[in-house]
């Protein structure tokens, strides 16, 4: 072999390297290629699951609550630990949301940031009903939650819980969405949004977030089975849009006013649709009217069926209560009802809650 050949076969050698190297780096560059190096601890796949970006728009926002109460027989020399929990700064202006229950009996709130500063707060008001209240404190540069009202929680969401709980400092747990609508728990007309995500004592008034860190509700409750050492538990969290309704009617008005009309009623059912004579189970029947209120006044009667309240049709008991507790006293409102087969309408004035009754 002469010269010449030599150094055609080393280029030939050289050349397929050279091309072996490149289709080896291209081929490292995918996600995915058998060719990739071992896991670096400095960085992270793309398709790793994590909610560590969520967390971290959220987290500064949620405040551990403490709540004092002082010794009225010896102010000076004891005070108590009465209630302990979470809340969530929802404003710049250092408006809190938490639970009503956590701050109730307290003399003195104190709020503990997660940077590590403390504040005094005053009660803005409190709703009993709902278990919310707002509270306010005077600071610069407040961590604030992200919300976004359009987008209702669906369940099979997945979510993250936000508290103090056992006061052991923040926490996060992370479940789903198990099911919404959940009502009856404190107030007839309570939507809850149900969670398998752990709520622990300290977690209530604290943040429930979606994946993009923004707040869809403030835990309220939590139930165990199996006692308070129990592995399985749901929970529950007011949902964010009426917690923010109910937060700007605090702020507003210092207490949330609901309207009434003094009645009771049921859903329509097949066997009662069918006495009455009615086309469908849209409506309300009416089973008690309280002798004191605006209806018995308008002579609504037990055994009428609500089937519009205003221009609003009403599908169900549901709608009904919630429309007559969001009118303003001193409105008057047309109620159509059907009495033994024929339809008429007849018109109410709306009354404060409680204002008659005893």
């Amino acid at each position: 072999m002469n010269f010449k050949d030599i150094c055609i076969y080393l280029g030939k050698a050289i050349l397929f390297g050279l091309i072996m190297a490149a289709v080896f780096l291209i081929a490292t560059s995918f996600e995915g290629s058998p060719f990739k190096s071992g896991y670096s601890k400095n960085t992270r796949s793309h398709n790793e699951l994590s909610f560590a970006k969520a967390v971290r728009r959220a987290a500064p926002a949620v405040v551990n609550i403490y709540s004092l109460s002082i010794d009225q027989r010896s102010p000076l020399n004891s005070s108590s630990l009465q209630g302990l929990g979470s809340g969530v700064i929802m404003s710049a202006q250092g408006y809190i949301l938490t639970n009503y229950h956590v701050i109730k009996r307290a003399d003195e709130i104190v709020i503990a940031l997660q940077d590590g500063r403390r504040f005094i707060s005053e009660v803005v008001g409190s709703d009993p009903e709902t278990d919310l209240a707002v509270l306010k404190i005077e600071g610069d540069n407040l961590p604030v939650v992200p919300i976004n009202l359009t987008n209702p929680a669906l369940v099979g969401d997945v979510v993250l819980a936000i508290g103090n709980p056992y006061n052991l400092g923040q926490t996060i747990t992370q479940g789903i969405i198990s099911a919404t609508g959940r009502s009856g728990l404190s107030s007839g007309y309570l939507d809850f949004l149900q969670t398998d995500a752990a709520i622990n004592a300290g977690n209530s008034g604290g943040a429930l977030i979606d994946t993009f860190g923004e707040l869809i509700g403030i835990n309220t409750a939590a139930f165990k089975v199996g006692g308070d050492n129990g592995g399985n538990g749901i929970s529950f969290a007011i949902p964010i849009k009426l917690a923010h309704s109910i937060m700007d009617k605090l702020i507003s008005d210092g207490r949330v006013i609901r309207g009434a009309i003094g009645i009771s009623g049921e859903p329509l059912t097949p066997v009662a649709a069918q006495i009455l004579n009615l086309p469908d189970l849209k409506g309300v029947f009416v089973t008690g009217i309280d002798p004191d209120g605006p209806a018995a006044n308008a002579e609504i009667q037990a055994r009428d069926v609500i089937i519009a309240y205003g221009d609003d049709e009403i599908p169900g008991v549901e709608t009904l209560m919630d429309k007559i507790a969001e009118t303003p006293p001193g409105t008057k409102i047309l109620l159509t009802v059907i009495r033994q087969g024929q339809k008429q309408q007849i018109p109410v004035f709306v009354v404060e809650k409680n204002s008659f009754e005893q």
